[in-house]
């Protein structure tokens, strides 16, 4: 019997006898919910859902209700007459059909380590993107992992042939000065300088790193009448972790920036989780000298997978499939489900059982 004609199946069954199929085979049923009942059996190993599936087709028809009796001298409710519900036909005695199997944690690690070395081939994406950036302003909304830093150091290199200077923010100091070192290694360490509230290093440089907050200030002081230098040749302003927009206390700060940046600059945000690429491109196209073009999609290059650490060191699959796949309902691997129940017995206590 398939997951989808055992779950309508026991959906139509009450709670009792849910509870019933559940005793000895799911611990603490006597906790759960409905809904959690029926997840619980569904993940049951291949010869205990071969057990209930026998069960279910000897089970007698549950008995009616029966109504409470009225109080004297109040008149008797009408009794509603119960809609009719199509039920499945109970699972006939034919042979199983044996489940998939869950995935080993040896299948889960495979793969995983440093890939063998291959000549770079940037994907189209990235090409166009460096490509609009010549005329228009970018949005990136792509996956972690996707290739976004390829775009802005490409982008980087370009306005500096072109004697432009770069200024790069990002929201937190620890990530600014992971950049200063990882640019610093691209460009040297010559042409990358730092602002931040507590450092400031070679700022006459043409790469700029610094919080946004910082570059807010800067383009605050200019619209007042201070001049800086550093504005007249700025051809580039890269906003990462640009889903900050989207901040109650901070999201101002990323809005400022954007209104408040050169005309002649060009804007590339970076992001893997902007909620509204599209509404985002639209506002930027609409208050900036040029429009602003958006590069959008889901495919990961490096797939999800999801592993479950037990305190005791065991190392099992979260779920009963590998990958992480968007969109797709996931089931909890059997394994787990065993190291969650000791957990939870280990841990609560005696006083949680009947």
């Amino acid at each position: 019997m398939t997951n989808d004609v055992l779950a309508q199946y026991l959906a139509g069954l009450s709670v009792r006898r849910l509870h019933h199929l559940a005793k000895k085979r799911v611990p603490r049923h006597f906790r759960m919910g409905k809904t959690r009942l029926i997840q619980s059996l569904l993940v049951l190993p291949p010869e205990q859902r071969a057990e209930i599936e026998t069960t279910l087709a000897s089970l007698p028809p549950e008995p009616p209700r029966h109504s409470k009796p009225s109080k004297p001298g109040r008149p008797a409710k009408p009794t509603p007459q119960p809609e009719t519900v199509s039920r499945p036909a109970p699972p006939s005695r034919q042979p199983q059909v044996p489940v998939e199997p869950a995935i080993s944690t040896q299948a889960l690690l495979e793969g995983i380590g440093v890939p063998p070395p291959a000549p770079f081939q940037p994907d189209d994406w990235q090409r166009a993107a460096i490509d609009h950036l010549a005329t228009n302003d970018v949005i990136l909304s792509v996956p972690t992992g996707s290739g976004k830093t390829y775009v802005a150091i490409e982008a980087m290199r370009r306005a500096i042939e072109a004697e432009q200077t770069v200024m790069y923010t990002s929201p937190l100091k620890a990530l600014s000065n992971t950049k200063l070192t990882e640019f610093s290694q691209f460009f040297g360490a010559d042409q990358v300088g730092i602002l931040t509230g507590d450092r400031r290093d070679n700022p006459q440089a043409p790469i700029l790193i610094m919080t946004t907050e910082i570059l807010r200030n800067v383009l605050y002081d200019a619209a007042s009448g201070e001049i800086d230098m550093r504005l007249d040749t700025l051809g580039l302003i890269i906003l990462d972790e640009s889903q900050f927009l989207a901040d109650r206390e901070r999201g101002v700060v990323w809005e400022e920036t954007i209104i408040f940046a050169p005309s002649q600059s060009r804007l590339l945000l970076l992001s893997a989780s902007i909620g509204n690429p599209e509404e985002i491109a639209a506002w930027i196209s609409s208050i900036r000298s040029t429009s602003c073009h958006l590069i959008h999609h889901e495919n990961r290059s490096v797939p999800l997978r999801a592993a479950y650490l037990d305190p005791t060191g065991i190392l099992a699959p979260f779920f009963r499939t590998r990958d992480i796949t968007r969109g797709r309902g996931h089931t909890l691997h059997p394994e787990t489900t065993r190291l969650f129940s000791r957990y939870e017995d280990r841990t609560l206590g005696p006083r949680y059982k009947r």
